[in-house]
């Protein structure tokens, strides 16, 4: 007997209201809306206010995609973040109680901007097993609580958000059955995007003593652009590749190519590496900014909003984040609204 597919069958998104332009930074950096573009393609990205934190936005997001596959209910919750509410415990079992979902499994998954489709393997998983019939798998960071309010760098890059997806157990052959996952990791990258202190490698309570690697703390998100940028589009294009090889399709079969909204000219790179036509990749930094565990689901909203992704689609998803780790999936774009 065959393993159920997951389908998926529910996209919900969200993000926080207040919107910081380029011209906003600009006031605050040594930086313009020229510059950032150029760079980034970036013009606005959403910033989530003191009081608001990544299971807020989790929840909504969540509560949304509940609504878009027409359910109250789902047997487990798996979010992806690298910004949790609190080191301990997990934020999962917190927006499944939010939501009103009760005692579900329901767990973190730390792999930064690749967590999205890690989460997304895991859930399949989990149906694939016949642990669970259904699992909300859910995309969300306030990256703005880490970043340096110095750097202008990755201030000029990354927003808040949420994104989250329903999916169901079904068959392979429908639309919405992800095809096989491609996941992978190199940990001798693990500088190249980091939050050096706060872990078990450097507490955060032992800096100012004689335990500190250097005496000095930082708390701050940091990235190694070039090697990052290089790294970003080997992997995500040969990972989208060989997702697209699993689902029997070639690089001329691919309709969209939905790969993390990390940098407008890390899309253009990835796309040319494939051959595919740019306009066949669908953008939406420009308006978010970099969202890091969200940025795919809320690419998929926006695509599927404003008819550049429909039903039937063959499309794949793909992404590069810090471990180092990335990961794609092949579906046929389903019917439906997201919320």
């Amino acid at each position: 007997m065959n393993a159920a597919a997951a389908v998926l069958c529910g996209l919900g998104t969200w993000l926080p209201p207040q919107a910081v332009t380029n011209d906003d930074l600009a006031r605050e950096l040594d930086t313009s809306d020229a510059w950032i573009r150029s760079r980034t393609g970036i013009g606005t990205r959403f910033v989530a206010t003191p009081t608001v934190a990544t299971s807020d936005l989790a929840v909504e997001a969540g509560r949304r995609a509940l609504k878009s596959a027409g359910r109250d209910a789902v047997d487990g919750v798996v979010l992806a973040t690298t910004t949790p509410d609190r080191p301990c415990p997990a934020t999962a079992p917190l927006v499944a109680a939010r939501l009103g979902l009760g005692t579900v499994a329901s767990f973190d998954v730390g792999a930064v901007c690749t967590g999205f489709l890690y989460a997304l393997a895991a859930g399949a998983g989990l149906i694939a097993a016949g642990t669970v019939d259904s699992v909300l798998v859910i995309g969300a960071d306030t990256y703005s609580r880490i970043l340096d309010p110095a750097d202008r760098s990755t201030r000029a890059i990354f927003g808040d958000g949420a994104g989250a997806v329903v999916l169901r157990s079904g068959d392979a052959t429908e639309p919405g059955a992800l095809g096989t996952p491609v996941l992978g990791s190199d940990g001798t990258g693990s500088e190249l995007i980091t939050v050096r202190s706060g872990g078990s490698r450097e507490p955060l309570h032992t800096f100012g003593t004689d335990t500190g690697a250097d005496g000095r703390a930082d708390p701050y998100f940091r990235m190694a652009g070039k090697a990052v940028f290089r790294s970003a589009v080997e992997r995500m294009a040969d990972a989208a590749l060989s997702a697209a090889r699993r689902a029997g399709w070639t690089t001329d079969d691919i309709d969209r190519l939905v790969a993390h909204q990390a940098n407008l000219r890390i899309l253009h790179a990835v796309a040319d590496r494939m051959r595919i036509p740019r306009h066949r990749c669908p953008v939406h930094l420009d308006q978010v900014g970099n969202t890091a565990a969200a940025s795919i689901p809320l690419a998929l909203a926006h695509a599927a909003a404003t008819g550049t992704l429909a039903p039937g689609h063959r499309t794949v998803l793909t992404a590069f984040g810090g471990g180092l780790t990335w990961g794609a999936c092949a579906l046929r774009w389903p019917d439906l609204t997201p919320a």
